[in-house]
C-alpha cells in the first residue's frame, strides 16, 4: 500500500495498460493560509511471482517503457485538460 492509500486518501483517476498503472493523486497544503490544491502521479507495475501472488514494484524493464509512456501520457492529458 502506498502512503496515501493508508492515510485514506483515495486516488483521484488511474490510468493502465497491461500491468502498467499511472495513479493520479489530489493533495492539498496550506500555504500562506490558504489550502493548495496540486497533483502528484506514481507510476506501478503489478506482476505475478512464482507464488501466483499479486505484487507491485517501481522497477521496469525496458520493455515496459512503451507502456509507461502511454499512461503518463494520460496522466499528463488529464491533468492539463482539467486545469485550463
Amino acid at each position: 500500500m502506498t502512503e496515501e492509500e493508508t492515510k485514506g486518501n483515495m486516488p483521484e483517476k488511474k490510468f493502465r495498460c497491461g500491468g502498467i498503472t499511472a495513479t493520479v493523486w489530489s493533495n492539498t497544503i496550506i500555504k500562506d493560509g490558504e489550502n493548495k490544491k496540486y497533483h502528484s502521479v506514481n507510476i506501478e507495475k503489478s506482476y505475478k511471482d512464482k507464488s501466483d501472488q499479486w505484487q507491485k514494484t517501481q522497477s521496469l524493464s525496458i520493455k515496459d517503457l512503451p507502456k509507461v509512456a502511454l499512461v503518463t501520457a494520460e496522466a499528463y492529458k488529464y491533468l492539463t485538460l482539467k486545469t485550463e
